[in-house]
């Protein structure tokens, strides 16, 4: 496992690392790097990069819970391309405890579940660090090739690469590519990205001791008669399972409205319905239609914006917005962010209403337990963020 004294010192050093490492021991045998490690330095190289601005951590930065903290011109919801103009259409989900989300496939109930990206289009972490430097509105790259060009291009990459996957590696670009995305997976699946060291992991370990609002949230939070939450957002049907990752990567409509201003800034139509995992291409079935990946709750205090459009800014909205479904007060049916009645779903059809309308309405004081609860699933490294 790699210790977080160096994931720090990679984070500090950050892309001025990138910058150097191609240079070093000239005119002399390259050093030659682990899988992991290798996969780290490939994480922060901007060299993958068209214009040689981005890299897998602008998107998803180590300091803020592997999310993107940029603004972007759209509070965040959108990220910025490596042109400096293009923005996507979706909110870049965290990267971290993305390795515990299983293969692409069904369920027990014979329900979609798991993959990467919102829609679960790549069944692993490898599938997933391939698709961004070739995408035109990300990183950029015209093809694969001239993304192996790029490796070349660095002697403890070329020395590596051949010590890790054989030395014939680079005569195929297919598969020289595949071993970069594969490198980066391995670093993804490192304790650095899971750390499992929230105020949640110590009071499970006795380190910690909730705050009374805290204990209500988490009370709430595991009951079935009181709230809906762990319908999709616990993994294991104990409580204090060391390891929960608080999803069960299901995949559900909410009826998430349309993030009308964030379509003002990336020209994409307000009428262009996002719909989800029908957009998979290992999907054909109409009822998937608006449905997205349930993400996990961990550091989502300091990973929003929310929603797969970051539509929402605040993590009270989000609770709000839920409660909507079983509450008949006016003021439940008001988003407090624009003071307008929440905007209607964006995919109108395969609501799970089964799961969003169990469960009573919630009072002001649970609302804020839960908020409260939920802050306590920040990795320690990122809890100076939650007074930001």
């Amino acid at each position: 496992m790699y210790k977080r004294t160096h994931f720090l010192a990679i984070t500090l050093l950050g892309l001025a690392l990138s910058a150097c490492i191609g240079t070093s021991n000239q005119g002399k045998t390259p050093m030659t790097l682990t899988k992991e490690q290798l996969g780290e330095r490939l994480y922060f190289d901007t060299n993958l990069s068209m214009n040689k601005t981005q890299s897998c951590a602008t998107c998803h930065a180590p300091t803020h819970g592997f999310s993107d903290p940029r603004d972007n011109g759209v509070n965040g919801a959108y990220s910025l391309g490596d042109d400096g103009n293009s923005l996507g259409d979706r909110n870049a989900p965290t990267a971290a405890y993305a390795m515990f989300s299983p293969s692409f496939s069904f369920n027990s109930k014979g329900e979609y579940i798991g993959g990467q990206f919102h829609d679960g289009r790549e069944d692993n972490l490898a599938g997933q660090a391939g698709g961004p430097p070739t995408n035109p509105i990300e990183m950029g790259m015209p093809s694969q090739s001239a993304i192996v060009d790029r490796l070349q291009e660095n002697p403890i990459y070329v020395a590596s690469f051949k010590k890790i996957y054989g030395n014939t590696l680079f005569s195929d670009v297919e598969q020289s590519y595949a071993a970069m995305a594969d490198s980066i997976a391995s670093f993804e699946r490192t304790e650095l990205f899971a750390p499992f060291d929230s105020k949640y992991d110590r009071y499970l370990k006795g380190k910690y001791t909730m705050t009374e609002q805290e204990e209500l949230g988490r009370t709430l939070f595991f009951s079935q008669q009181f709230t809906n939450c762990n319908l999709c957002h616990q993994l294991n049907k104990s409580q204090r399972h060391a390891q929960e990752t608080f999803t069960n990567y299901e995949y559900h409509n909410i009826g998430v409205p349309t993030n009308i201003e964030g379509r003002s800034k990336n020209g994409v139509s307000v009428d262009n319905a996002d719909l989800g995992l029908l957009n998979n291409p290992l999907v054909d079935d109409p009822k998937q239609a608006g449905k997205f990946k349930v993400p996990t709750l961990r550091n989502v205090a300091v990973t929003g914006p929310y929603m797969h459009n970051g539509v929402f800014q605040d993590l009270r909205t989000v609770v709000l917005f839920y409660d909507k479904y079983n509450s008949r007060s006016k003021q439940r049916q008001i988003n407090p962010e624009t003071g307008k009645p929440w905007g209607a779903a964006e995919v109108p059809i395969n609501l799970s209403l089964k799961e969003l309308e169990t469960g009573p309405a919630l009072k002001t004081q649970r609302i804020d337990a839960l908020v409260a609860f939920m802050k306590t699933l920040t990795d320690k490294r990122y809890e100076h963020l939650l007074n930001k």
